[in-house]
C-alpha cells in the first residue's frame, strides 16, 4: 500500500514507522511545510520521498492527516477533492466534531474515517516519531456509519497494525470524553507550571528540588502551543464545562486548608483515591 502523510512529526512520523514495520507501507509519501521535517523524516527514514500536495494524493491509497485540528478542518475538504472512490482519507486529530462538520455534506465523504489514536508527548517532530508507541492504546473511529465500508475496513486494518485496540463512538462523544480525561489535563499542567514559574524565580531551585512527582505532573506542560491552542479552540465548550468543575474542586480543597478543616481534607482525597480502582 502506498501512503500519504500530511505532517510527518511526532505522530505522523510513528504511524509511519510503525506501518513500515508491519510491511503494511509499500512507500510512503511525505508531506508538510516545513521543509526541516521533510528532512528530518528522510534522514530517518520514515519516508520514502518529499511531496507536495496534489502528488503524494494522486500516489497513494492511504491519506493520513496527521496536523493540528485547525490546519485539518481546513485542508480535509480541499483533500477529498482530490481522491477517487478507490482511496482512503484518515485523519489523527484530538477533536473530531469539528472535523468531522467540516466535510458532512461532501460528496466524497464517505472516503474519510475519522480516527483519532489515544497517544501523545511533549515532544514533537520527526525525531521524537517511536514506532511502539500505539501499542496497547485505544484507537478511536468516530461516525463510522457516514464512512464506506472498505475505507473503515482499511482504517480498521492500520489500527489492528498500529497494535492499538479499536473503540468507535461518535465525534460528540468522543470530544467530551476526551475533554474530561486529556484536555483538562493538559490545562492543569500548565497552569501548575505557570504558578510555580510566577511564585519561585529561582530556576536553578526549580530544578534542583523538582521530585519525580512534580516532574510527571508538569510534563505536558511541554507541549507545544501551536498543537494545543487548536485543540482548546474546537473543544471550548465542554473544556469549559470540565474546567468549571475543576476550579470548584480546587476551591473545595483551599476552602478546607483556610477553615483548618483537615477531616474534610482527608475525605476529599479519600474520594480521589477511588481513582486506582478505574486507573490500574
Amino acid at each position: 500500500m502506498k501512503i500519504s502523510i500530511i505532517g510527518v512529526g511526532l505522530i505522523g512520523g510513528s504511524m509511519a514507522l510503525k506501518l513500515r514495520e508491519k510491511n503494511i507501507a509499500s512507500f510512503i509519501y511525505g508531506i508538510d511545510n516545513s521543509q526541516q521535517h521533510i528532512s528530518e523524516a528522510l534522514d530517518l527514514k520514515i519516508i520514502d520521498a518529499g511531496a507536495g500536495l496534489e502528488q503524494g494524493i494522486k500516489g497513494s491509497d492511504l491519506i493520513i492527516l496527521a496536523i493540528p485540528v485547525d490546519a485539518a478542518r481546513k485542508l480535509l475538504p480541499s483533500v477529498l477533492d482530490l481522491v477517487s472512490d478507490q482511496q482512503t482519507v484518515m485523519d489523527a486529530g484530538s477533536t473530531k466534531a469539528g472535523i468531522v462538520a467540516a466535510v458532512k455534506n461532501h460528496p466524497k465523504r464517505s472516503r474519510f474515517v475519522a480516527f483519532h489514536p489515544m497517544w501523545g508527548t511533549e515532544n514533537n517532530g520527526p525525531k521524537s516519531a517511536i514506532a511502539e508507541s500505539f501499542a496497547g492504546k485505544a484507537g478511536v473511529i468516530c461516525n463510522k456509519e457516514e464512512s464506506a465500508e472498505d475505507a473503515l475496513n482499511v482504517v480498521e486494518n492500520i489500527v489492528n497494525a498500529l497494535e492499538m485496540h479499536t473503540i468507535y463512538m461518535n465525534a460528540e462523544d468522543h470530544d467530551i470524553h476526551t475533554a474530561y480525561i486529556s484536555h483538562i489535563s493538559h490545562i492543569t499542567s500548565y497552569a501548575l507550571a505557570n504558578t510555580v514559574l510566577e511564585k519561585e524565580r529561582e530556576e536553578e531551585t526549580i530544578f534542583q528540588l523538582a521530585s519525580s512527582g512534580f516532574s510527571s505532573t508538569v510534563r505536558l506542560a511541554k507541549s507545544h502551543p501551536e498543537m494545543w491552542v487548536p485543540i482548546f479552540k474546537q473543544n471550548k465548550e465542554n473544556v469549559l464545562d470540565v474546567l468549571n468543575e475543576h476550579i470548584t474542586q480546587l476551591r473545595k480543597f483551599k476552602s478546607a486548608l483556610e477553615k483548618e478543616n483537615f477531616e474534610y481534607l482527608e475525605e476529599l482525597i479519600t474520594n480521589a483515591n477511588r481513582i486506582r480502582g478505574i486507573l490500574r
